[in-house]
């Protein structure tokens, strides 16, 4: 299920970045690295419980099934949260700092 989620908050951001104008000012691209990256770690985890648990992998019971969805929807809003991070760092309208500014003359 964490897959799954991180799966399909990579193709969403992918999508919003390969059809944005404004990809540097929007700084798509880390969302879109940290979910493939995510994705790609799920990956490798499904891939190593199968060879552990075989085809009861395909099985799980409910509560792990709603676990893992907690877990990808959790990982999906760090990376929400690291996102934001780097978008006011970076300030590509100059808002923030706009405000700042504006605030101290006042």
């Amino acid at each position: 299920m964490t897959l799954l989620v991180t799966v399909f908050a990579a193709a969403f951001f992918t999508a919003q970045w390969y059809r944005s104008a404004h990809r540097a000012e929007l700084c798509l691209s880390v969302p879109c690295w940290l979910y493939w990256g995510a994705s790609l770690m799920w990956l490798v985890d499904a891939v190593y419980e199968y060879a552990e648990r075989g085809s009861a992998y395909f099985t799980p019971e409910p509560p792990d099934m709603l676990n893992d969805l907690y877990l990808g929807l959790c990982a999906v809003a760090l990376g929400l949260v690291i996102w934001l991070c780097v978008l006011l760092a970076r300030d590509p309208k100059g808002v923030l700092r706009e405000s700042l500014f504006h605030s101290r003359k006042s």
